[in-house]
């Protein structure tokens, strides 16, 4: 009998790692939309252009990275994965041209494309499902954090510091080296499912069942909502609320860094609740909060109520991605966790162009508003729609 890992072992350590690397680059390139903007004579909606491009090179290969993640093991996908974040670093560092940059973060968003198949299977892989979530948890705040670095990293050095934005890719190139290594000591035996085992139970032995189309439905909706805001928070901060692009990107990187704490307490949370159940009451309270947020008369309050939005937005992270495990057989999670990661990339390649052409004739609100009922379209999706045998 195969002994149970515990939470903290190596494996996990390496993912929860790898995952703060892999997105430290993430949110650069939109926390910098106003330098580009000036440096560049750019409008909104050519913003928006740039950033939908990424997204929909992400929609190209998804598939393709899944399956070859389940063919040849979570090690050398993650491996490669890194090679495409340094690659996209270095280019982004020594951009000339909006081209040169929208190539860089391309092979950015094509690290996190091969990265996530491989590292959510793997984490999946090795837990069992009554430990999945709270691993999922700690694995998320690794993600939270790394997505809160590239915005802290352009309010720290480009705003405090006066560094140029092409220095902050270069300098957060250097810990690839971190996870490279990292990764080089799994075992490759790790990462490669016994086809023979069984399922966990609860979790199903079919896919793309009914339950799991209608997840992915809701995870397009979040997705499309989430684009929306977050691809012209940091620009809509500076415009419509007059803050400094310090402040406006560090607005961002607090909502973002509650993370590390909330992914965390949110799969401890589910654990013992239930994963839908707790994924419901999150993502509730976080859309009332955001509601309120953008309604908020002044910029202090705003802040309170946008982080505060964060950080139960991400409560529900370690039970969304708990979920999309049970939905799918353990021989084909790579598969499955691209097919999650699927729709936030098709949207993604839409969203920014529809927000920036709505924020550049109808202003900012319509954009917030309209993704605020995409977002309760997506509850009511996951409510009502979502089935998955757990509470």
């Amino acid at each position: 009998m195969t002994k149970k890992p515990g939470i903290l072992n190596y494996g996990l350590t390496v993912m929860t790692v790898s995952h703060t690397l892999t997105h430290v680059f993430s949110g650069i390139h939109t926390a910098i939309f106003s330098l580009l903007r000036t440096e560049f004579s750019l409008t909104l909606q050519q913003l928006g252009i740039i950033a939908a491009i990424p997204p929909l090179i992400d929609t190209l290969i998804a598939i393709p990275a899944g399956l070859i993640s389940d063919k040849i093991g979570s090690k050398k996908m993650l491996l490669a994965s890194f090679a495409f974040a340094a690659a996209g670093a270095l280019l982004a560092g020594f951009a000339t041209g909006v081209v040169m940059l929208v190539v860089a973060v391309c092979l950015i968003y094509v690290n996190t494309t091969i990265y996530h198949p491989a590292s959510y299977s793997y984490t999946t892989r090795i837990f069992t499902r009554g430990d999945r979530s709270k691993a999922l948890g700690l694995h998320g705040a690794g993600g939270t954090l790394g997505h809160a670095m590239g915005p802290l990293a352009v309010s720290v050095l480009v705003g405090v510091l006066a560094w140029q934005w092409r220095q902050v890719y270069l300098a957060l190139a250097a810990p690839m080296i971190i996870g490279i290594v990292m990764v080089l000591r799994l075992k490759e035996e790790e990462t490669k499912p016994d086809p023979q085992a069984p399922e966990e139970p609860g979790d199903s032995a079919k896919f793309l069942t009914t339950g799991l189309v209608m997840f992915l439905v809701y995870s397009a909706l979040r997705s499309m909502g989430g684009s929306m805001i977050g691809t012209f928070l940091v620009i809509y901060l500076q415009d419509a609320r007059s803050m400094t692009i310090t402040t406006a990107s560090l607005v961002s990187s607090t909502t973002t860094l509650t993370g590390i704490i909330a992914a965390p307490i949110g799969g401890l949370v589910a654990a013992r609740l239930g994963d839908k159940r707790w994924l419901e009451t999150s993502l509730l309270a976080a859309l009332i909060l955001l509601g309120l947020s953008f309604n908020a008369p002044s910029n202090t309050l705003f802040t309170i109520l946008y982080v505060a939005y964060g950080f139960f937005g991400t409560l529900g992270m370690a039970p969304r991605n708990s979920i999309m495990a049970s939905l799918t057989p353990r021989r084909q999670r790579g598969l499955g966790y691209s097919l999650f990661f699927l729709p936030g990339s098709i949207v993604g390649a839409v969203a920014p162009i529809i927000a920036g052409t709505l924020a550049q004739s109808l202003g900012y609100t319509t954009i917030f508003n309209l993704a605020l009922v995409l977002n309760f379209t997506a509850l009511a999706v996951l409510k009502f729609a979502v089935k998955t045998g757990q509470a």
